[in-house]
């Protein structure tokens, strides 16, 4: 059945790409806005989410985020046909600006190595797309349950370039060495860690189980830490993608200060974009006193 539902996935993003990006993310924002119709799991977990975040937003103005933020899920969801089954060069044509770039090549320019702190945040993919068909990069990666579409994603990402670490103590010697070597080294750091990886640290006022390994990483080395995003346009031409040096407090020895840096970094972006975020994750489930949010 696994088997059956990765190859339908395929078939689904192999046709979604022979769509304008325009029209992809059209059909993505009608699945959106009927998905927000409803009852759903990933809309319960958003509406939690997003309560707990913004509690200074009215109750109305949550409610319209949680129905935009599910607009945007359905839009990156269709673009992945983009991302993975176009040509780099077609997909990077949709890229419209760069911003603050200049933080990229004087972190590379120190020769420490650098750590892309990349959140689910716009299309993650496009970034990671981007940063590859440039820069030497070494991105940690978690295989999804689905084998079929670990198999894609794996070609689609490696097609680039980019070399793929797994998230074990093979993939860590990956990453020290390539931060060694002064390149770049890409993590998504806004999943929940596995048990005993990660540590308690705010995230939007609340405690999260963060990983330890991208602070860990930056001790070790004291590689530059910068964060990206390629936020999605509004009228369907592309993306922009932003760069920002994170606080020198990522590299702080003492893991749960670094951890709070990442999050405050994570947290910065995401109040950019909040509607492009990936809110339908339950970032808060495990609980300091064990207790539960979802």
């Amino acid at each position: 059945m696994k088997h059956l539902k990765g190859q339908l996935a395929i078939a689904l993003l192999y046709l979604v790409s022979l769509l304008p990006l325009k029209w992809a993310q059209a059909l993505g924002a009608f699945i959106g806005r009927r998905l927000s119709k409803g009852s759903s799991k990933p809309m319960r977990v958003t509406r939690k989410n997003i309560d707990l975040c913004f509690p200074e937003l009215s109750p109305s103005e949550r409610e319209e985020l949680v129905r935009s933020s599910m607009v945007e899920t359905g839009k990156v969801a269709l673009e992945m046909g983009v991302a993975w089954m176009w040509s780099p060069e077609r997909t990077l044509s949709k890229v419209r600006k760069v911003h603050n770039e200049e933080v990229m090549t004087d972190a590379l320019n120190q020769g420490k190595g650098v750590i892309i702190i990349a959140p689910h945040l716009g299309n993650w993919e496009i970034l990671g797309l981007y940063i590859g068909r440039r820069l030497p990069l070494t991105a940690m990666y978690r295989p999804p349950r689905l084998a079929a579409l670990d198999k894609l994603i794996r070609d689609r990402r490696e097609r680039i370039g980019a070399t793929l670490a797994p998230a074990n103590v093979k993939g860590v010697r990956m990453a020290i060495k390539a931060l060694r070597a002064g390149q770049v080294l890409g993590i998504l750091p806004d999943q929940e860690a596995e048990k005993g990886s990660g540590v308690f640290a705010p995230f939007f006022g609340t405690d999260a189980y963060t990983m330890k390994l991208l602070p860990q990483l930056a001790a070790q080395t004291g590689a530059i830490v910068v964060s990206g995003y390629a936020r999605r346009l509004e009228d369907g031409s592309g993306f922009e993608i932003h760069f920002s040096r994170a606080d020198d407090a990522v590299n702080s020895k003492d893991v749960e200060v670094s951890a709070a840096a990442m999050n405050a970094e994570v947290e910065r972006c995401v109040r950019e974009i909040p509607e492009q975020y990936q809110w339908e994750y339950k970032r808060f489930e495990r609980r300091p006193d064990g207790g539960k949010i979802y």
